[in-house]
């Protein structure tokens, strides 16, 4: 299972992350985020890195930029986090061929899962979050997991949404994603990783592994 750590800020808690198990990191790209990096920030986050995926978290961006950020720094991933349509989606596939799409949705009711299908034909990954009205992530909130428990996409998925090392047994318990993506709640506050809380994480999911 693929765990992504969103919210990377700082170097040297990369380079400790993606040693502790981290098979991707996430940097977001959005300015009004409290985690936002630039290029320069991501460029030098990404030199002390070695196999681990590296995911730009774009929202309300054009094509073009997204473009521009992905070239100078070597970002392997675009996780699209807005309101993007099936065809921006299309596009951005069109200009990025060789880097993995990820359409996140924030999920308030039953029925947003529906639109998600539409999505598939253009997108690698597709990510379920929890809906917040001013805020696009890393809220802590948790989604109703019992809603997506017959959520069977046509493209492999990540987890989001409030989850944290005391609450990833109950999620894994009763749905079964593909990658699972954290950020608040493996923090000291946003942006700052707490590495004892990230080392809890992969001793929590190691715990499992041997059980199963």
């Amino acid at each position: 299972m693929r765990v992504k750590i969103c919210g990377i800020t700082k170097p040297e808690q990369g380079k400790a992350i993606e040693a502790l198990g981290a098979t991707a990191l996430g940097f977001i790209c959005v300015p009004s985020s409290p985690r936002y990096v630039s290029i320069e920030q991501i460029a030098t986050i990404c030199k002390r890195l070695s196999r681990v995926d590296r995911i730009g978290v774009f929202a309300k961006t054009t094509v073009e930029e997204i473009c521009r950020i992905v070239e100078a720094t070597a970002l392997t991933g675009v996780q699209l986090h807005g309101d993007e349509s099936p065809e921006f989606c299309h596009q951005l596939r069109s200009s990025l061929p060789d880097v993995e799409l990820i359409k996140a949705f924030r999920i308030r009711h039953q029925s947003d899962l529906e639109r998600i299908s539409a999505y598939y034909p253009r997108v690698d990954t597709v990510l379920l979050d929890a809906y917040h009205p001013q805020q696009l992530g890393g809220t802590g909130h948790t989604l109703d997991w019992e809603t997506l428990q017959a959520f069977r996409p046509d493209r492999p998925w990540f987890l989001a949404g409030g989850l944290n090392p005391n609450n990833i047994d109950r999620a894994l318990s009763q749905l079964h994603p593909d990658g699972i993506d954290l950020s608040s709640g493996v923090e000291r506050a946003p942006g700052d990783k707490d590495l004892t809380k990230v080392r809890r994480l992969f001793e929590r999911l190691g715990e499992r592994s041997v059980s199963a």
